[in-house]
């Protein structure tokens, strides 16, 4: 009989379950949210292990880190590493070596989960419903998310010519209700850079608006905002481990602002939400700045030698101050598959400009190896060119 009572009430249980489920709500405005949907080739390089790969799709950095970060975590592994613990509250050792790289105070850095973590506290703290940010496209479309989940009125301002500056068009879209705007600085995947005396125009402007300057990429590009920060109390810049130093997986970024910004960012900001092993492999990264430089030298030669052959194949192409080019192709979608069989992994941004891909530039031998394998697809392409039209 027991038995008996307990099959019924799981079934009721069960029955339930459905009807349960349709009651939930989500939170006002996550029902219409359209969801970040990356695009990687890491499954596809796990299942192929038989050749070489060049993962030039997600403008990671295309060599390891530097020896003493491998070398910072394996001693921290191998000695009394209190995995246990939780990390070192708010990165306050990370937060002193970056107050040296930047020159920025101590105080007026925040260490996040990766620099996106910095673009969702923004969001969180300062954006409420029915609030505008104005965001010149195409851009970082992640973005969108942290703006759209406090139910943002996203103005997306798109320029007569996607490869220029467009000031005027910020300008002109700015009106009280604007409390944001995002400048991806040089642009992804565009490389478009605004100079300082444009970021100062708009701060001047809009003295009621955040900016935020996302600066992924600013050790390729050599120009940074992050001396304004001193200067202006409504800018944001924010940068990451994941590019030049080569910490993608370790998920490291920081945000640096006025203590104004900083402060109240502080009253709902996760303080050990940096890991301990990402804390320690940005600091030794810190400490090799030689290691960086040289990665970036080799990746600005490489634009070099990239320009030279996309010049020489006749291709209408776009060399960016970061870590990546921008190459036109008719047959867009063929050229990007023929390249994959090769062990070539780059990204169809066809999405957002028609019939362009957006590739990572790496060393100078893994380019060289690169462009020969650009040349064999070309000319499969080529071919498959004079069959159609026979």
């Amino acid at each position: 009989m027991k038995l008996q009572n307990r099959l019924q009430t799981t079934e009721i249980i069960e029955s339930n379950k459905i009807e349960h489920r349709a009651t939930l709500k989500v939170a006002y405005g996550i029902e219409q949210l359209e969801p970040y949907k990356p695009t990687s080739s890491i499954n596809i390089i796990s299942q192929k292990t038989d050749m070489k790969h060049y993962k030039l799709d997600w403008n990671e950095a295309t060599i390891l880190p530097s020896p003493k970060v491998m070398k910072a975590i394996s001693e921290y592994l191998q000695g009394i590493n209190n995995l246990n613990w939780y990390p070192e509250i708010l990165s306050n050792s990370l937060r002193k070596k970056l107050e040296k790289y930047t020159n920025v105070p101590a105080e007026n850095i925040i260490v996040t989960n990766g620099s996106d973590d910095a673009l969702e506290l923004i969001n969180k703290v300062f954006v409420n419903h029915g609030d505008q940010i104005i965001v010149p496209i195409p851009t970082y479309t992640h973005f969108y998310v942290y703006a759209g989940q406090r139910n943002a009125e996203i103005l997306k301002i798109e320029s007569p010519d996607v490869f220029k500056t467009n000031l005027n068009g910020i300008l002109s879209a700015i009106t009280d209700k604007t409390k944001l705007i995002y400048i991806v600085n040089p642009n992804n995947p565009t490389g478009v850079m605004y100079n300082e005396t444009q970021i100062r125009e708009i701060l001047e402007f809009a003295p009621h608006a955040i900016l935020i300057v996302d600066e992924a990429y600013y050790e390729f590009a050599g120009i940074s905002m992050a001396h304004l920060v001193k200067e202006y109390s409504n800018l944001v810049v924010t940068r990451t481990f994941s590019k030049s130093f080569g910490l993608a997986a370790q998920r490291v970024g920081y945000l640096m602002a006025s203590s104004f910004i900083v402060e109240n960012c502080l009253k709902v900001f996760n303080p050990k939400s940096v890991n301990r092993i990402g804390q320690i492999a940005a600091e030794a990264a810190l400490d090799d700045v030689e290691h960086l430089d040289a990665f970036v030298r080799s990746v600005t030669e490489s634009k070099r030698m990239l320009k030279r052959y996309f010049l020489s194949k006749g291709l209408d192409f776009k060399i960016t101050p970061a870590n990546y080019v921008m190459v036109h192709h008719p047959m867009m979608p063929e050229l990007v598959k023929l390249l994959e069989v090769e062990g070539v992994y780059v990204r169809d941004r066809s999405g957002q400009l028609s019939n362009y891909m957006r590739m990572s530039v790496g060393t100078v031998e893994q380019t060289e190896e690169v462009i020969s394998i650009f040349d064999k697809v070309l000319d499969q392409l080529k071919k498959q060119e004079r069959e159609n039209l026979n």
